[in-house]
């Protein structure tokens, strides 16, 4: 309005003026139109001046409405202000005021009931969709079981979120959509096995040729299956039963029931071992190519590439088949041990055929259980966790027991001659009993999977039997060594009948079944360390955590710690980390030291029975008398060292025999040394008659051990020196070259000289000082010579 009112008044509005005239009246004959030109400036000065009232009466209607707006706010503002001091005294009101505290507590059950009905309302819309869902699952059984799984997924998804709510468990209507579910599920399983049900009907299952093939129809079923069951099996944690096997199991499931869980005779359990068992391995067996060759193909291509393809109860038919028929076989193991787990005795055998079972299945048919790293547990499991106690201490008794009788037993007592051929250790027949028993104790227990049991088995059987009979040898020893040593009668006395039966053999053969059986133990054992089942308790004794043991000593030396704690008895390598040894090595080194110290003993006896029979040859035979004929004092002494090279080379192996007979053969040229040679004084004809003797004995010992009298190699060297000729006897032998006069005036001259002496007659054994010794006994020296 103002701006229009400077250009009304001012100059500009004449120069526009001037402007507009100049250009609608450039000519004359513009001025013609000049009434024209009016009217359009009258026109347009009454639109502008509309304009211009139109413009005034906003502006006055917009100032009107601003200063209402104003006034408004203003009593907004004043309202507010009074309001937020109302607030402020209610608030100082409150905070000394409980009412708020008493209100809150009030409401707060009918917010909790809100809660609900609002979570109902929702759930109640949910079972709508549940419904639905269910409807739809149906629709597409029996043609489509894959497009069925979407909504049954879905509605599965659905249970699981409705589960994660809170306050899911006050309202029953999330059990109901979850038992729709599970509904849905079994609904779902019965209509596909049923369309699976027509179609074995037809084929008369299971009376068809197990050569045969399944026709497409066959297939096809089975494949529908696997398709509604496949991500239940994917994503399933436990063990799924394949739903086609169910089906066709359910014949061999009925003849099953049948026979063995029914009041047929073969119910009985005293027949499972003979006949239920042997009928299960023998129907699988019968249809193993027939589901192998027409389904495993169908197998492979479905859980190719999946979670589960290495697992063969899903990828091998014939497995799939033996998941199928275990729950039925297990419902028998049960029932077979509630009705005779007070039998100890059964208990412990049909535990053994039921592993026999276990370990058949899983070798014949490779069956890993849906556990490929470790393999099937089996149906006896279930058995051990509950009565593995039982049985154990049942086997243990038994066994215990039968070592009783083994070392009771006279037989047991005897050495089994015809255990080896000549050349190898004779044992006891109670020492081959005792492995056998060991042996079989290992059966009952290597095809357990724990090692904790197993170990139970080792340490509280084998090891305290091994124990057992390590004592029983050692006290053998003992024994003898009382019947045998002066201190031992005297302390502990002596019987007529104990001193007979050591007399000519008898020491040696008490010794030798010691010797034999303690021999025996030990090469078995150690052949066990190397035996596969061993090697990997071995292992897996050395993986155990708990293998930080501290030995506490036994009768072997391998069993540790107290109590029942399983790691309390095991080899002490294992406590120091040896990974190179062997289960047994601790029980071996125990009884490697008790043949090692009856050898000691056989050592003495021979020792004690050459001495006694060279005494009176030793004693009574004069030198410097005898004459040409033999002597008789030898002839005992040579049928006893006969009598022992037999006895002994019967008995003992080659090794063992060489060993002895070297230890005691060096102690028998001792006494013919010190005894004889050193110390008697010989004549010419006497030398002559000792050396024959000598070779006799020399020549018996080569009999029974090939160069064996090479033992006697210093004696042969000292009676070559003793029988040196008196005179020189002509040409001869290099020994005869040389006279006994000049080789004692030599030997005695000097150490120097008395060696060269033995290089010319090629004795090595000899030493100086043992020449001179020998030389001094022939009497020609004692005769011409003062020394």
């Amino acid at each position: 309005m103002s701006t229009l009112s400077g250009i009304v008044n001012g100059s500009s509005l004449d120069s526009r003026v001037e402007d507009f005239l100049e250009d609608k009246l450039q000519s004359t004959a513009d001025l013609e139109n000049l009434d024209e030109l009016l009217t359009n400036v009258e026109l347009q000065r009454n639109q502008l001046q509309l304009q211009l009232d139109d413009a005034a009466k906003e502006l006055e209607e917009a100032r009107r409405i601003a200063d209402e707006r104003h006034a408004a706010l203003q009593t907004r503002i004043a309202e507010f202000n009074e309001l937020q001091e109302s607030i402020d005294r209610r608030v100082q009101i409150a905070a000394a005021s409980d009412a708020p505290s008493e209100a809150i507590g009030r409401l707060q059950r009918p917010m909790k009931q809100l809660q609900s009905v609002e979570l109902a309302q929702k759930y109640l819309m949910l079972l709508q969709d549940a419904e639905r869902l269910r409807k739809d699952a149906r629709s597409h059984l029996p043609d489509s079981p894959k497009e069925a799984l979407e909504p049954y997924a879905q509605l599965k998804e659905l249970v699981i979120r409705l589960r994660s709510l809170p306050g899911n468990q006050d309202l029953h209507l999330v059990d109901h959509v979850e038992k729709m579910t599970e509904n849905l599920w079994d609904e779902m399983k019965q209509i596909m096995s049923t369309e699976l049900d027509s179609v074995l009907n037809k084929k008369h299952w299971p009376k068809v040729d197990p050569q045969s093939e399944m026709d497409e129809e066959w297939v096809a079923c089975v494949e529908k299956l696997i398709d509604l069951q496949m991500p239940d099996v994917v994503h399933s944690t436990s063990i799924v039963t394949l739903l086609p096997f169910e089906v066709m199991a359910k014949m061999f499931v009925a003849e099953f029931r049948f026979h063995f869980l029914s009041d047929k005779p073969t119910s009985n359990p005293q027949s499972v071992g003979t006949h239920c068992f042997p009928w299960l391995l023998t129907t699988l067996e019968k249809w193993e190519d027939f589901f192998r060759d027409n389904l495993g193909h169908l197998l492979a291509s479905k859980f190719h590439e999946t979670p589960v393809a290495n697992k063969t109860i899903y990828a091998d038919p014939i497995c799939a088949l033996v998941t199928a028929m275990l729950p039925v076989v297990r419902e028998k193991v049960d029932a077979v041990v509630s009705e005779t787990n007070a039998n100890p005795g059964f208990l412990s055998n049909f535990i053994s055929q039921v592993m026999t079972l276990d370990e058949t299945i899983r070798s014949r048919f490779n069956y890993d259980g849906g556990d490929p790293e470790n393999g099937w547990a089996g149906l006896s499991e279930s058995i051990l966790e509950k009565y593995f106690d039982v049985w154990f201490q049942t086997e243990r008794s038994f066994a215990l027991e039968r070592f009783e009788v083994i070392m009771e037993s006279r037989d047991g007592r005897k050495i089994d001659y015809d255990y080896s051929v000549p050349g190898k250790m004779k044992p006891t027949f109670a020492a081959v009993q005792i492995t056998d028993l060991l042996r079989v104790v290992t059966t009952k227990y290597e095809r357990l999977l724990k090692v904790k049991q197993k170990l139970k088995f080792l340490t509280d059987i084998q090891l305290d039997i091994l124990d057992g009979y390590h004592d029983r040898l050692r006290s053998s020893l003992e024994a003898y060594q009382s019947l045998t040593s002066t201190l031992g009668r005297t302390i502990h006395g002596v019987t007529k009948e104990q001193l007979a039966a050591l007399e000519g053999t008898g020491a040696l053969e008490t010794l030798c079944k010691v010797i034999g059986s303690a021999d025996h133990i030990s090469n078995t054992l150690t052949e066990w360390g190397d035996e596969e089942f061993f090697v990997i308790l071995w292992d897996q004794l050395h993986r155990r955590e708990s293998r930080q043991i501290k030995p506490q000593g036994s009768a072997i030396a391998s069993v540790v710690g107290s109590g029942d704690d399983i790691k309390e008895r095991t080899v002490a390598a294992v406590d120091g980390g040896d990974e190179n040894g062997a289960i047994f090595d601790e029980t071996i080194v125990a009884y490697t030291n008790r043949r090692k110290a009856g050898e000691e003993l056989l050592v003495g006896a021979l020792i004690e029975s050459h001495s006694k029979a060279l005494r009176a040859y030793t004693h009574n035979v004069q030198w410097t008398t005898v004459g040409e004929s033999a002597t008789p004092e030898l002839d005992e002494p040579l049928n006893i060292l006969k009598r022992n090279l037999e006895f002994l080379g019967k008995a003992l192996s080659a090794a063992s025999f060489r060993r002895v007979w070297r230890d005691a053969l060096d102690k028998l040229q001792d006494l013919l040394w010190t005894s004889i040679l050193t110390r008697q004084t010989f004549t010419t004809l006497g030398a002559a008659q000792f050396a024959h003797d000598c070779a006799s004995i020399f020549s018996l010992v080569d009999r029974f051990i090939p160069h064996g009298s090479a033992a006697f190699e210093s004696l042969r060297e000292g009676l070559v020196l003793l029988n040196l000729p008196a005179a020189a006897e002509g040409e001869g032998s290099t020994s005869a070259a040389i006279t006994l006069k000049q080789a004692s005036d030599r030997a005695f001259t000097d150490n120097e000289e008395a060696r060269r002496v033995l290089e010319e007659l090629e004795l090595e054994a000899l030493t100086p000082l043992n020449a001179r010794q020998i030389l001094q006994r022939r009497v020609e020296n004692n005769e011409n010579v003062g020394w």
